[in-house]
């Protein structure tokens, strides 16, 4: 009876010796995972090209430790395409209004803790709250701007566009160039005759696909990226471009100048979002919360060209551009502007059919 009862016993220590070696390796594995969650040192950014000054990356990654690997995109779409796929985990993404609520829509967003944003107070609340993002669930801004003209003074003497309507004079046959964007090019025409830049009538896009067609013979080019070099180089005497880009172009040509014409137009916004593939959020926070402190909003600024949302970062800026209604309109004139909203594939695809019709007159 003692031997089964020692046997027993024996026993009983394997299966607790045994127990508790496995409580270990548990525990250890446990504790290797949330090292593992906590000691993750690396942010992934997916951003425009050269939207940012590279040494706030330098200064960020020397003040939290964190190591960001930067990837670029082209266009609002091709970003879309690579989070959709899920391939790369971004922690944050730079899309622009509209691809915002296609982002919302496909469920490619993580909603934002607003408790941990700790910069939210230093942007100006005309700049928050906007229609894409209802209460900034999603997204705080980066950069904002607008959709003007790009005049050059050795050829239009200042004054002499106003609005979207000048580009048909006569006078400036063959001295107009136009960014290949189907939204922005139909957008003008839209605003040109009182209509919205977001219209889902037929019969106006028809009516802004024959008005485009009338200002041909003014247009010497449609181009992308190009326009800028050519406008710095007095290729031509007038062009359709962003706000940011027009800032490039003047910083290379003292004889250029922007406008936002006054009869309406677009007003676009550039946020930051967090992506269903952030594996860092703590990073993303940390970055976030960088981001938005004013020195380092007005620095970007500054590097970029573009306008900043960042109400206290203004206060930094230098007055020659602070004062600049070209960069930063009254708000008055801004009233007049339009974000550009999702349309959905089907609008969108009419929109770029009545554009390459129009493109298709210059042949």
């Amino acid at each position: 009876m003692k031997r089964i009862i020692w046997l027993s016993g024996v026993i009983l220590v394997a299966v607790l010796l045994l127990f508790g070696i496995n409580l270990g390796f548990q525990h250890s594995e446990n504790s290797s995972t949330s090292a593992k969650g906590t000691g993750n040192k690396k942010l992934t950014i997916y951003n425009w090209g050269d939207y940012i000054d590279p040494s706030l990356i330098k200064e960020f990654q020397k003040e939290t430790g964190y190591k960001v690997d930067y990837e670029t995109f082209d266009s609002n779409e091709a970003m879309f395409t690579k989070i959709q796929q899920g391939g790369t985990h971004y922690d944050l993404a730079v899309p622009s209004d509209y691809m915002i609520q296609k982002m919302k829509s496909a469920n490619l967003l993580v909603p934002l803790d607003h408790s941990k944003l700790t910069g939210l107070k230093n942007y100006d609340k005309q700049f928050m709250n906007q229609s894409f993002d209802p209460g900034n669930k999603y997204s705080i801004p980066y950069f904002w701007g607008t959709l003007g003209i790009v005049y050059n003074d050795k050829y239009i003497k200042p004054g002499e566009i106003k609005t979207w309507n000048d580009l048909w004079r006569p006078k400036y046959k063959k001295s107009i160039m136009l960014i290949d964007s189907s939204r922005d090019v139909m957008g003008m025409a839209l605003a040109s005759s009182g209509q919205s830049v977001n219209t889902k009538s037929i019969p106006e896009l028809a009516a802004a696909k024959g008005k485009l067609d009338t200002l041909m013979p003014n247009v010497k080019a449609i181009v992308a990226d190009e326009i800028k070099m050519y406008m710095a180089q007095n290729e031509a005497p007038l062009a359709v471009d962003y706000s940011g880009d027009a800032s490039e172009m003047i910083a290379e040509n003292k004889h250029l100048h922007y406008i936002v014409p006054s009869d309406g137009g677009n007003l676009w916004f550039d946020n930051i979002v967090m992506p269903k593939t952030v594996t860092n959020k703590r990073a993303a926070y940390a970055f976030l919360n960088f981001m938005s402190e004013p020195k380092h909003a007005e620095q970007n600024a500054e590097y970029v060209g573009y306008a900043t949302p960042n109400k206290e970062a203004v206060k930094l800026l230098p007055r020659s551009i602070k004062n600049n209604k070209a960069w930063y309109p009254s708000k008055k004139t801004l009233s007049h502007l339009e974000v550009y909203k999702d349309l959905g594939p089907s609008w969108v695809g009419t929109y770029n059919d009545y554009f390459l019709e129009f493109k298709m007159t210059s042949r």
